[in-house]
């Protein structure tokens, strides 16, 4: 599938427990580029994925994602945080077929994900058997079983070996060549080829006010 899919940030800034984490944060994104968001611990790194995806919102500023008719912000992504979202007593399978039907706009069929990830034989078998390199392949397995346009990938080669890291690196490329957006927060390099950097940089002190941006969206 082609997109055209374009992001905007401009000016955003989080509080959170009525600390400012950061301020000032602008970048746009044309279709098919990437963004490796960097920064120390407690930058905001995580954060800036949370209000990409409108699970908080933002102190300031403005995210806006464009052609993609009248489809929200939510209903155009895939996100993979640090915890992988997995049901332990549920199958490989049976988490990816009920992320496809959750999702809509489906893909790929969950064996046909897995093979890809290089875990056809896990199909069947319940999550809480696997590593934690293996929970995290069925996480990024969830990226193939459904059309999203835009990825936000919170740290996604944790626990995953060096081969592992290559598929997952074939998987952008792949993602970022039919026109889709890859934002990813890492710490280390992920193999996106041509993807611009945006270093967060701690916010200054600012006085303590009443906090009510911790509220999700819906």
């Amino acid at each position: 599938m082609g997109w055209r899919v374009r992001l905007s940030v401009d000016d955003l800034a989080c509080r959170r427990s009525g600390r400012r984490i950061f301020s000032g944060l602008s970048f746009a994104l044309a279709p098919g580029e990437a963004l490796t968001v960097t920064g120390r611990n407690g930058a905001g790194k995580s954060s800036l994925l949370a209000i990409l995806s409108g699970r908080l919102r933002p102190d300031a500023g403005r995210v806006t994602l464009g052609d993609v008719g009248e489809a929200t912000l939510p209903e155009c992504l895939h996100a993979i945080a640090h915890r992988d979202g997995l049901k332990g007593a549920l199958s490989a399978g049976e988490n990816l077929a009920f992320a496809r039907a959750l999702l809509g706009a489906p893909r790929m069929e969950p064996g046909a994900a897995l093979e890809r990830l290089g875990l056809a034989h896990a199909l069947n078998l319940p999550v809480a058997y696997l590593s934690a390199g293996q929970r995290r392949r069925v996480a990024l397995a969830r990226l193939l079983v459904c059309h999203r346009p835009l990825w936000l990938l919170d740290e996604p080669t944790a626990a995953l070996d060096v081969a592992s890291q290559a598929l997952l690196a074939g998987l952008m490329a792949e993602h970022r060549a039919g026109g889709g957006l890859v934002v990813a927060a890492t710490h280390q390099p992920l193999g996106l080829d041509g993807a611009r950097t945006l270093h967060i940089e701690p916010a200054a002190p600012a006085a303590p006010v009443a906090d009510a941006d911790e509220e999700t969206w819906a």
